[in-house]
């Protein structure tokens, strides 16, 4: 343990000299400085626009379209199946096949002799774990609140349709990512779209552009690992702390970044197992109490709630927001805000859900498709409420540049939704913030382990290579504390949308795969159940 923290400190030790070079200038102000135009630079280049509208947003909403409609609706057909799927009433579909009684051994049919040894690492449920703590985050916190913020209480509607279209979109690439998946002698997974991408398409006889796919979507992954798995995080974990400790300081922002890269630090040398078995944990328990918040504060106003659902709905085809400009406007925020915060159409989950402990690859698919449900559909529609509610009391003006005045102190993000919770709950300041660094960190946990294994597929799985890595991961930890709000999630933005363009090519070459796996874990189903 010695040994790696000596490393980062070695590394982040030179980063902190950036203090030296200017007296007036303070820490995070000159980290900001040196961020902002390489942000800038990444954005333009990932959001260009066809017909004025980003086509990063066209083709991944598009997809999700398409594959809701060719799976004919997924995302409805299959939902209590999925949840079964977890609860774990199919464990033995996974494990056994059906044989011939002729063929017994000792009293048991050989086909049906369990052997877990090659199967997997982690549960359905602890695959969901990682993978939910990896897209229920500061996004449904901070995100929901700076999409309101710009694009006003429409923006929700617009998040909770790309939500559910983007659980067609989930359970096609976790598929994959199970399908295609690499196993090494000791049993350790190596899975995702770099596999899938490269794997699928030597199959189909396009090995040169599934090798060049497979390598820009691994270095993209790293790029979303060190931005909206991480930078992201920490940039919302920093504001409410300082806002809860009323810091002020130059400074503050990077020391507060420090203590939180230590802290991840240590949690990240484990591997995928130790990150379920603790994500499985956390991630329910912070969701819940969360969700407990929100329902107190939707309920004690439940007179508001008609209001708040119709202003939603009014406001997503005729939006009044400031600056938000018009429907497509109000649509993009909504658009841009869900898919960031559950990843469907980025693949970043297929790389958790391929440890997975099956042999059928569509039921890891079917259980992926709850993601988006929960995270977007569920959790990121009560912020909102939450939001809408209180500021039907006029606290704040809808639209403007994502901050917002209220009582004349300048809030966004996570502060925006800290705000709101204040004024129903006593003490729920220190409860958000808590649960804001807890989304946090375990969001960064499953993050590293995303860019890690993208890592892996680019360097080799070298110790060596590993903690090059984690210390580089570490390093944004503090970048993403010390920047400002807006350059941090304009590259953590950039990042992973750019994980959609290569992630769509594997998907749209391989997707009657899918179809095909599909049949054939119902057909084991229906067997069982007979």
């Amino acid at each position: 343990m010695k040994k790696p923290l000596l490393s980062f400190l070695a590394l982040i030790i030179p980063f902190l000299t950036f203090a030296q070079e200017s007296v007036e200038k303070g820490l995070d102000q000159q980290i900001d400085e040196a961020f902002k135009p390489f942000s800038d630079a990444i954005s333009g280049v990932v959001f260009f626009p066809v017909f004025g509208v980003p086509f990063v947003l066209i083709l991944l909403v598009g997809s999700a379209l398409f594959f809701t409609l060719y799976f004919g609706f997924p995302n409805f057909r299959y939902f209590f199946t999925s949840i079964n799927i977890v609860r774990g009433k199919y464990d033995a579909v996974d494990h056994h096949e059906s044989g011939d009684p002729a063929l017994s051994i000792d009293g048991d049919i050989v086909d049906t002799i369990e052997d877990e040894s090659r199967d997997g690492e982690v549960t359905h449920f602890q695959a969901l774990a990682t993978a939910v703590s990896g897209t229920v985050g500061n996004g449904n916190i901070a995100g929901v609140a700076l999409a309101i913020a710009l694009g006003g209480p429409g923006a929700t509607f617009w998040m909770i349709i790309c939500g559910l279209l983007g659980m067609s979109t989930k359970f096609v690439e976790c598929t994959l990512g199970v399908e295609y998946r690499d196993v090494d002698e000791d049993g350790t997974i190596h899975g995702g779209p770099m596999y899938y991408i490269s794997k699928g398409l030597k199959d189909k006889g396009f090995k040169v552009l599934g090798k060049i796919a497979a390598v820009l979507f691994a270095i993209f992954c790293i790029g979303g690992s060190f931005g909206g798995g991480n930078a992201a995080q920490s940039n919302q974990a920093t504001i409410v702390i300082k806002d809860l400790l009323g810091l002020e300081g130059s400074n503050a922002g990077a020391i507060i970044g420090i203590v939180l890269a230590i802290l991840v630090g240590i949690i990240i040398i484990g591997g995928i197992k130790r990150i379920a078995s603790v994500t499985e944990k956390v991630v329910p328990f912070m969701a819940v109490l969360y969700l407990v918040a929100c329902l107190y504060i939707i309920l004690t106003n439940f007179t508001l709630i008609d209001d708040a659902i119709s202003l939603i709905i009014t406001e997503a085809f005729n939006p009044t927001a400031i600056g938000v400009g018009s429907f497509i406007g109000v649509l993009l925020v909504g658009f841009k805000r869900a898919a960031f915060s559950n990843e469907a159409g980025a693949g970043s989950a297929s790389i958790a859900h391929s440890a997975v402990k099956t042999k059928y690859s569509a039921s890891e698919g079917l259980v992926a498709l709850l993601e988006p449900f929960i995270d977007t559909v569920v959790i990121c529609t009560m912020t909102a409420l939450v939001i809408i509610i209180f500021n039907f009391g006029g606290a704040f003006e809808y639209g403007g540049a994502g901050s917002v005045m209220i009582d004349g102190v300048s809030y966004e993000g996570a502060g925006i939704t800290s705000k709101a919770f204040a004024q129903y709950i006593p003490y729920s300041d220190v409860f958000l913030t808590v649960a804001v660094v807890l989304f946090a960190v375990s969001t960064m946990i499953s993050w590293s382990y995303y860019g890690l294994q993208s890592w892996k597929f680019l360097f080799g799985k070298g110790k060596a290579a590993d903690l090059t890595y984690k210390m580089l991961f570490l390093i944004f930890v503090v970048i993403g504390a010390a920047a400002s709000m807006q350059s941090i999630w304009d590259f953590s933005d950039a990042m992973i949308f750019a994980m959609v363009f290569p992630n769509m090519i594997g998907l749209y070459f391989l997707f009657p795969v899918v179809k095909k796996q599909l049949k054939r874990y119902l057909e084991a189903i229906k067997a069982v159940k007979a």
